[in-house]
C-alpha cells in the first residue's frame, strides 16, 4: 500500500497478502531452468519492432459493434509527440501541444444538494461524493436525449473504481480533521467515512465549448460502497454453504464491493470491476484455528491460502467501531453456533468480478462467481465472434499467483451487443462456463488447464478436499495450485490488442523471485533475478521492475486450450545491464518500472502502460508510456545464466523485438507519491481520462496539521478545489490542435 517502502509495498495492500506456499514449479522449472556446470552466460538483446495499425476493422471489446481504428492521416503520426522526461515535480507533465485539467476528485459532490468539498477533514455524506483512490475507469456514452450511445464524444458517464484510502496505521488520515485514530477501538464516525469512500462511482461528464466538467445534479450519478445492500451472488457458488452468513442465510447476496482495482467493459455494454486486496479488511481471533477444528480443517487451509491467518488484524479496525452489524461483519472469527449466526463466511463473498449497469442504478449489481475468487485486477474480453464462446482474461495480483481465463458456455449472439436488459444478458454469458489457469512452458508455448471438480488433480488434491465446483471457484487459488499453474510476478491488468487479438498482461514486480528459492526461482516467463539499487544505498532484489507478457491463442480462438507467448517488454532503468536486466534496450525516453495499468485505445490502437512503482521513484514519479507493439514471436529466444548453489541455473526466455524510439515513448509523469492508473477515451480518441491515485501518500500522519510537510499538495497546487490536502483525482487530457491523443 505504502510507496515509502520498497518495490512491492504499493497502493491497495498489494503486499498485505503473500500466501502461495505451494510446491508448484514457478513455470515448469524442470524444463525451463536447467542446472549445469557451465560458466555464467549473459543473454543478448533483440532488435526493433513495430505494428501497422492503420485502417484495421475490429470488433470492439468494450462495445459490441464494429469499431474501426481510424487510419493515420498524412498530417498525423502515432507517437509523434516529444517524449516527456522523467520528473520528481509535484505536477502532471505531458508533452508540448497537450493540455490537462482536473475533472473529478475525492469528495466532489454527486448531487445538487451535497455541499462543496472543504477538504479539511470535516466533510461528511461520502455516499453522495466521489470516493477515494480513483482506479480503473470506463466510458459510457450518452446522446443528447440521455440514451446510451457508442458514438457520443461530448457527453457520457465515467464508471470508476475507488480502490482504497491513504493510511499509515489504520486511519484514513487525510479524511479526518485531526488525522484520525490509530488505536482500537476506532470511532464509528471515522469508520463510517472510511467504509463509504470505498467501492465505485458513476458520474456524468460533459464537454461544453471544449471544457469538460462533471454534472453534479445528473440523475445518472450514483455510488456503490462497501456497505451497499443486496449485491447479488450469481453463478455456481450462489446459495452454496460457503456463502451463508448472518446477513444472507441462504447465501445468495452480500453487502457492497471492496478494494476495486482494474475494470472491464462487456460486449453488451456493462461495467466490470475487480475486487483485489479485500482479504486485509477482515480480522480473525488468535484462537480461530482451534475453533474451526485445527490447522488441517478445510476452512483454516482456505483462509491461510488467502492470507488470513489466525490472529490477523484488519487494515482499518472497522470491526471495532461498535456492536452494529455493519461493523461486526469485518470479524470473520467462527462462533459457537451456526454459520447464520456470525460472519465466518463473509470473506468468501468478496474477491470477484462484479458486473454493474452504469446506465441504470436501479439494476442490482452481480458478483460473478463463475470467474473465480482471487485478487482480481482487470477483466479483458477476447474478440467476440458470432457462434463462438466469449473469453475473459484475468490476473491475480499477489506475488507468485496465477493468470486465468474464463470461457462462456453460451456462444456470442450479435443481437446481444444492444440488448434490452444489459445486466440479465450478463447472466447468460458470465454465470456458466469454464475457468482455466495458465501454465507457461519453456519452449514459448502454454496451456490453459481447466479448474474443474472432475479434474483428478483437483478431486484428489491432498492439501484441500474440494466438495464441489462451487468450492473450486471460491477457492480458485487452491485449485490452481492443484493443477500446477505457473507462479507469476504479480499479474495485474490485462488488455486485448485491438489490431490482432493478442492479450497483454502486466507483471508488476516480485521481490520473492530468487535463484536459490525452493518455490520461486526464475523461469521462462519470469526470467529475471537481479539487484536494483535505489537512492544509492538500498538494494532491491528479485524482479524489482517487472515486465509485460503477451499471449497468442491457438487457432480455435477464445476456446483454445493452447497458446504461444513471449515478453513484449521488460521494465528497467536505461543504464541497467543490457544482457541481464535491460533486455529490451530501453532508453532514457522509454525506461519505466512496475507496469500496472494497461489499456489499448480502440481509436488509435496505441497501448498505454501505467506504473505503480516503488523501485524507480528516486529518479521519477510514476508515469504512463505509449507503445505500438508488434506480435508474439517477433523477437528471439534469450538465455540467462545464474550462479546457483548447485552449479549454474540457466533460463531460456522469449523476448519481443526491442521497441525502439518510434514505438515506445514516455507520455506522462504524475505528481509526487502517486500511482498513475485507469484510462478511457471518447470514441474518437480526442479526450482521454486518466486517474492520479493517492498523491502524497508518503506524508506522515503526524504532519496532518502542517501542509508544508505534505509530500504533495496536488491538485490544489494545480488550482483545483479547496484546502491543501492531496486528493486522488481524474484528469482529462486533450490535444491543443484538436487531434487524437498520442498522435
Amino acid at each position: 500500500m505504502n510507496a515509502r517502502t520498497p518495490v512491492d509495498l504499493q497502493t491497495s495492500l498489494k503486499m498485505d497478502e503473500d500466501s502461495n506456499q505451494s510446491s508448484n514449479p514457478s513455470f515448469d522449472a524442470v524444463l525451463s531452468a536447467r542446472l549445469s556446470r557451465r560458466g555464467l552466460l549473459r543473454g543478448s538483446v533483440g532488435t526493433v519492432g513495430t505494428a501497422m495499425l492503420g485502417g484495421v476493422a475490429l470488433t470492439a471489446c468494450g462495445g459490441g459493434d464494429d469499431a474501426v481504428i481510424t487510419p493515420v492521416t498524412p498530417t498525423e503520426t502515432l507517437l509523434g509527440f516529444d517524449a516527456v522526461a522523467k520528473s520528481l515535480a509535484d505536477v502532471v507533465v505531458v508533452p508540448p501541444g497537450y493540455s490537462t485539467s482536473v475533472l473529478y476528485a475525492l469528495g466532489d459532490p454527486l448531487t445538487a444538494t451535497t455541499p462543496a468539498y472543504k477538504n479539511d477533514g470535516t466533510d461528511t455524506d461520502f455516499e453522495n461524493r466521489a470516493g477515494d483512490h480513483h482506479d480503473g475507469m470506463e466510458w459510457f456514452g450518452l446522446d443528447t436525449a440521455g440514451k446510451p450511445s457508442l458514438t457520443s464524444t461530448d457527453r457520457g458517464l465515467l464508471a470508476m473504481n475507488h480502490e482504497a484510502t491513504t493510511d499509515e496505521t489504520r486511519s484514513s488520515f487525510f479524511l479526518h480533521a485531526d488525522g484520525g485514530t490509530t488505536t482500537l477501538p476506532r470511532p464509528a464516525s471515522e469508520v463510517d467515512k472510511e467504509t463509504a469512500i470505498h467501492g465505485i462511482s458513476v458520474v456524468e461528464v460533459k464537454s461544453t465549448s471544449g471544457k469538460w466538467a462533471t454534472v453534479p445534479a445528473s440523475a445518472f450519478n450514483f455510488r456503490l460502497t462497501s456497505l451497499s445492500e443486496n449485491i447479488q451472488l450469481t453463478g455456481p457458488a450462489r446459495g452454496n454453504s460457503l456463502m451463508v452468513t448472518k446477513y444472507s442465510n441462504d447465501g445468495t447476496k452480500t453487502r457492497g464491493t471492496l478494494n476495486n482495482c482494474g475494470t472491464g467493459k462487456t460486449p453488451w455494454g456493462t461495467f466490470l470491476t475487480g475486487e483485489e486486496n479485500w482479504a486485509g479488511y477482515f480480522t480473525r481471533s488468535a484462537t480461530d484455528d482451534t475453533t474451526r477444528g485445527g490447522a488441517t480443517a478445510k476452512s483454516v487451509v482456505a483462509l491461510k491460502r488467502y492470507g488470513r491467518n489466525a490472529g490477523s488484524g484488519s487494515r482499518h479496525g472497522w470491526e471495532s467501531a461498535g456492536t452494529a452489524d455493519k461493523y461486526a461483519r469485518w470479524d470473520i472469527s467462527q462462533g459457537t453456533g451456526a454459520a447464520t449466526d456470525d460472519y465466518r463466511n463473509e470473506i468468501n463473498t468478496f474477491g470477484y468480478i462484479v458486473e454493474i449497469d452504469a446506465y441504470d442504478k436501479t439494476k442490482t449489481a452481480r458478483k460473478r462467481t463463475a470467474l473465480g475468487r482471487f485478487a482480481h485486477e482487470s477483466a479483458a474480453f477476447g474478440k467476440p465472434v458470432v457462434g463462438q464462446p466469449l473469453a475473459v482474461y484475468m490476473g491475480d495480483d499477489s506475488r507468485g499467483e496465477y493468470i486465468y481465463k474464463f470461457v462462456s458456455t453460451k456462444t456470442w449472439v450479435a443481437a446481444d451487443a444492444n440488448p434490452t436488459d444489459r445486466i440479465t444478458t450478463g447472466d447468460t454469458y458470465l454465470d456458466a462456463g469454464k475457468l482455466y489457469a495458465a501454465k507457461f512452458n519453456s519452449d514459448g508455448t502454454g496451456n490453459w488447464i481447466e479448474l474443474s471438480f472432475t479434474n483428478t488433480l483437483i478431486a484428489n488434491f491432498a492439501t484441500y478436499d474440494f466438495a464441489d465446483q462451487a468450492d473450486v471457484l471460491v477457492n480458485a487459488r487452491l485449485a490452481a495450485d492443484a493443477v500446477g499453474a505457473t507462479k507469476m510476478d504479480r499479474p495485474e491488468w490485462c488488455s486485448t490488442n485491438v489490431a490482432n487479438g493478442e492479450i497483454y498482461f502486466t507483471l508488476t514486480n516480485n521481490s520473492n523471485r530468487a535463484v536459490n528459492s525452493a518455490t520461486m526461482p526464475p523461469d521462462s516467463a519470469n526470467p529475471r533475478v537481479y539487484a536494483d539499487i535505489k537512492n544509492g544505498t538500498s538494494t532491491q532484489n528479485g524482479n524489482p521492475n517487472g515486465h509485460v507478457l503477451r499471449v497468442k491463442e491457438g487457432t480455435v480462438g477464445n476456446a483454445a486450450t493452447g497458446f504461444s507467448w513471449d515478453v513484449y517488454v521488460f521494465g528497467a532503468e536505461s543504464s541497467a545491464a543490457p544482457g541481464t536486466v535491460n533486455l529490451s534496450s530501453l532508453t532514457d525516453d522509454q525506461d519505466f518500472s512496475s507496469p500496472d495499468g494497461l489499456v489499448f485505445s480502440p481509436a488509435t490502437g496505441i497501448m498505454w502502460i501505467q506504473t505503480d512503482d516503488g523501485a524507480y521513484t528516486d529518479v521519477s514519479n510514476c508515469m504512463m508510456v505509449a507503445a505500438l507493439p508488434g506480435t508474439v514471436g517477433d523477437g528471439a529466444k534469450k538465455t540467462l545464466t545464474y550462479a546457483a548453489t548447485a552449479g549454474t541455473l540457466t533460463v531460456d526466455t522469449y523476448v519481443g523485438k526491442a521497441p525502439g524510439a518510434d514505438n515506445l515513448k514516455r507520455f506522462l509523469v504524475g505528481p509526487k507519491a502517486c500511482e498513475i492508473t485507469g484510462l478511457c477515451e471518447t470514441p474518437d480518441g480526442k479526450a482521454m481520462f486518466i486517474n492520479v491515485q493517492h498523491p502524497g501518500e508518503t506524508t506522515a500522519q503526524a504532519d496532518i496539521a502542517d501542509a508544508t510537510k505534505y509530500t504533495s499538495q496536488w491538485p490544489s497546487n494545480a488550482g483545483y478545489g479547496a484546502g491543501k490536502r492531496p486528493r486522488s483525482a481524474t484528469i482529462v487530457i486533450t490535444k491543443n490542435d484538436g487531434g487524437r491523443i498520442g498522435s
